[in-house]
């Protein structure tokens, strides 16, 4: 089993959901919808200087799906390739 952890700019989230949930349907995640930070490329704090924000989602996946959250991703990092998106993979034992 793995933990995802995705985290991405806030205007591709219900594209990151839908996708998921289309190939997993049993699929289960939690979000933190509000997330303020520094990236590589720029600032998410929310604010009038900085005014996007970012979220994360973290699911438990089998070994067996974790090369289908692989290929969503990477499917919506070439739709989306300037949204920061991001995916990060723990090993759960």
């Amino acid at each position: 089993m793995y933990r995802a952890e995705i985290i991405a700019n806030q205007s591709v989230q219900d594209d990151i959901i839908e996708a998921l949930e289309d190939h997993i349907p049993q699929i289960l995640y939690t979000i933190v919808p509000l997330l303020h930070g520094r990236g590589g490329a720029d600032r998410k704090l929310g604010t009038s200087t900085w005014p996007e924000t970012n979220f994360a989602l973290f699911s438990y996946v089998e070994d067996k799906d974790k090369p289908v959250v692989d290929a969503v991703l990477a499917a919506i990092k070439a739709k989306f390739p300037d949204e920061g998106i991001k995916l990060f993979w723990i090993r759960a034992e």
